[in-house]
């Protein structure tokens, strides 16, 4: 196996662990997010009572966003604060950069899942959060995983590389 370069070093080196902080589903399109303190992932289906009714190997069957990415999206707005649930994202998780996840499993309470990609804004935010919206989200959108080993996980888990 050849000697990693000093740039893959810097990307596999990850010891900050993130945090959940909030969990939300969409029951249904268009219907507003529930949030819950804890959510059951299952491998090809993302989290219990999405609305998520992608393929098993889906790319896209759990979303998260940073939670420090919140107050940029707001002044990006020019509000003071903007709520979770307005994202419709699934995980809100803070202490760790989630764009450091990719090309990596990770896990959050008993679940593991991947980093697929990224979650870009749809055309959806700007309506929902007003013109500008779309562009406010551009590059603090978050990112998409699925679901590879399922469990549950609940508000205040841990977030690791694993």
């Amino acid at each position: 196996m050849p000697e990693a370069t000093p740039l893959q070093t810097l990307l596999d080196t990850l010891p900050q662990c993130g945090r959940v902080e909030w969990i939300g589903i969409r029951p249904a399109r268009g219907e507003a997010m529930k949030a819950l303190d804890r959510v059951t992932a299952t491998p090809g289906d993302g989290l219990a009572g999405d609305r998520f009714k992608g393929r098993e190997n889906s790319k896209r069957q759990i979303t998260l966003i940073q939670l420090e990415h919140l107050p940029v999206i707001a002044a990006c707005l020019h509000r003071e604060a903007i709520g979770p649930e307005v994202l419709r994202r699934n995980l809100v998780v803070s202490g760790l950069n989630l764009l450091a996840l990719k090309g990596k499993t990770f896990r959050i309470g008993d679940a593991v899942l991947e980093y697929t990609g990224l979650c870009h804004p749809c055309s959806k935010m700007e309506s929902t959060l007003g013109p500008g919206g779309y562009n406010a989200m551009r590059g603090h959108g978050g990112i998409t995983a699925k679901v590879i080993e399922g469990g549950e996980l609940a508000l205040g888990d841990d977030v690791q590389v694993s």
